[in-house]
């Protein structure tokens, strides 16, 4: 070896750096699917601009993330427990005495303590200067839980305040004039204008958002303005305008729907596009007149969150098979029934992404058209100008399609255009308001279908429910009672001894411990002898008596075997369905 080769430094391989706490942050809120790169990208641009402020609340703001994702992803990078309000005492500890201005400046509050210790809930745990003050002041150690901003000061206002919420702060700052219901329509629209009034409207919308809740009702009484949410398919009451603000929010729903605010007698229906809390929303808005004023109903559709696959609808390896078999054949209908919010719509979208491929032309006819499917010619019907149904049913079929869905048969016009669109090659997918699958052949019968027809082009009747899915880690297993396996004969569904049912078990983020929905459903598949059947105009008892002997299992039995799996639990199968 040479003294050049001995004195030759040997190059170390360089440090890997440890990633921010920002840069933490951001990945796992993308590893939940809260954030886009898109967004994270422009929120970093906004930072570098000014790079004081603190980025998770800068993303916060900007309305790229929702306070509660926050929240969940701070208290995972951080390892801190996650509280929400509903989970801290009434009343604040007695012996902390702090200024009530740094409690609102760095949005933290005392929540509890002992003899060696305080309880801090704080919205921002990266910042260790407010529990190093409260430690300083209280001369105990702080242990820090996790919350989320507008929970926290919300408590403030309600431990150190006059007790009023979020929404009662805005309703005060509420001028006089915009609690007077007037007439005069230009009046209303500088009510609905005023900033209180679009605090107060937004509130409402993303504290929906927050709660994952489907729609928002508003609904006018003699002395009150009740807000509700339906999450999980059940309506549940929240915090409240006062009904003197009744005139100004319902306005501004309206106007922000772009309907006729000086139009109170007659329905309306218009559609809200804003992204809230990070999120593109699409807001359908009804209103009807009732006794008090109008009641508003606000569909909220994520078009982001909506997933397309048929295992994640509730379809079960034993059943999905047949069903994608019916949905392969080349011609016929294929119906899904089911009540108004069953999902019936989901899963004719689910089905059409399945056989979208570039050899075939695929036409929907819908109203109103919810998702946007890349590779589909979708087309809104506008019954007002004449473009119902029926209408564009019959310009369809001279645009040479392959599939065609129809959202809904309400007629027997419409009934009859696909049937002879069915018979002239083309598989139609469509919906019928009906409790089961025998039911769709009874009702369509019932419409005048001829029975021929009827028996020649119905493929496949899928019906469906929607049911509260337990939130898998807090699914609690207990031994089913005597007399609960008899009543529902639960033996002939499960090997398993002794036979466990689930229980939710409520925690601070799914206070029902129900997250989510999904679905249970049966499947008729037309044989001969329900063709014959169906010629023979039999009951719907009799049809589906028929296809039960054939293997059909009913949506009670699905819901069943759904409950013994830990999906979903007993009563919820019974709080939508019963056995026949």
């Amino acid at each position: 070896m040479t003294d050049t080769e001995t004195d030759t430094p040997i190059a170390e391989a360089p440090a890997a750096v440890e990633p921010s706490f920002d840069e933490r942050i951001s990945a796992q809120l993308i590893a939940r699917g809260r954030l886009k790169e898109a967004d994270l990208g422009r929120a970093r641009r906004l930072h570098e601009e000014n790079p004081e402020g603190d980025f998770v609340s800068l993303m916060t703001r900007l309305g790229l993330v929702s306070e509660r994702d926050a929240a969940e992803a701070l208290a995972e990078v951080m390892k801190l427990p996650l509280l929400s309000a509903k989970e801290c005492p009434d009343a604040p500890p007695p012996s902390v005495q702090v200024s009530t201005r740094f409690l609102k400046q760095y949005h933290v509050v005392p929540i509890g303590e002992d003899d060696s210790h305080v309880s801090l809930l704080v919205a921002e745990p990266q910042d260790p200067y407010p529990a190093e003050a409260m430690r300083l002041a209280t001369g105990k150690d702080v242990h820090v839980r996790v919350g989320l901003r507008s929970e926290i000061d919300d408590l403030i206002e309600r431990y150190y305040g006059s007790g009023r919420s979020a929404m009662g702060t805005i309703v005060e700052n509420l001028s006089d004039d915009a609690t007077r219901s007037e007439d005069d329509v230009e009046h209303l629209r500088d009510l609905a204008s005023e900033a209180p009034v679009i605090r107060l409207v937004n509130l409402i919308i993303q504290r929906a958002v927050e709660a994952r809740a489907s729609d928002i009702h508003i609904e006018p009484f003699e002395n009150r303005l009740k807000v509700r949410y339906r999450i999980d398919g059940v309506l549940e009451e929240v915090e409240s305008p006062p009904a003197s603000s009744t005139a100004a929010v319902i306005s501004r729903v309206k106007i922000m729907a772009k309907l006729n605010i000086a139009e109170r007698r007659l329905p309306q229906d218009g559609r809200i596009m804003l992204r809230v809390q990070g999120k593109e929303l699409d807001l359908r808005v009804s209103t009807v007149p009732t006794s008090y004023g109008e009641s508003v109903v606000m569909r909220i559709l994520d078009r982001e969150s909506v997933v397309l696959d048929f295992h994640k609808l509730g379809f079960t390896d034993q059943f999905l098979p047949r069903f994608l078999e019916v949905l392969n054949l080349p011609h016929g209908i294929m119906l899904v029934t089911g009540p108004t919010g069953s999902g019936k719509t989901t899963t004719l979208y689910t089905a059409l992404s399945k056989i979208n491929t570039p050899d075939v032309k695929i036409i929907t006819v819908e109203d109103p058209v919810e998702y946007q499917i890349e590779g589909i010619n979708q087309i809104q019907a506008k019954p007002q100008i004449g473009l119902d149904f029926s209408h564009a049913l019959r310009s369809i079929v001279r645009q040479d399609p392959d599939i065609i869905m129809i959202g809904e048969m309400r007629d027997l016009e419409t009934a009859k255009i696909a049937i002879q669109s069915a018979l002239t090659g083309h598989l139609v997918l469509s919906t019928l308001h009906t409790n089961n699958a025998a039911g769709g052949i009874t009702r369509l019968l019932d419409m005048g279908v001829e029975d021929y027809l009827l028996s020649s082009t119905v493929n496949g009747i899928l019906a469906q429910r929607l049911v509260r899915r337990i939130e898998p880690t807090h699914a609690q297993p207990y031994i089913a009672l005597p007399e609960v396996v008899e009543e529902f004969k639960l033996e002939q569904y499960t090997e398993e001894r002794p036979i466990r049912l689930f229980k939710p078990t409520p925690s601070n983020l799914t206070p029902t411990g129900y997250l989510g929905r999904t679905t249970i459903m049966e499947f008729l598949v037309m044989s001969d002898p329900l063709r014959r059947l169906v010629m023979k105009h039999a009951d719907m008892g009799v049809i589906e008596q028929a296809a039960r002997e054939e293997g059909m299992r009913t949506m009670y039995e699905d819901g069943l075997i759904k409950s013994l799996s830990g999906t979903t639990t007993i009563e919820e199968v019974l709080r939508v369905c019963q056995d026949s």
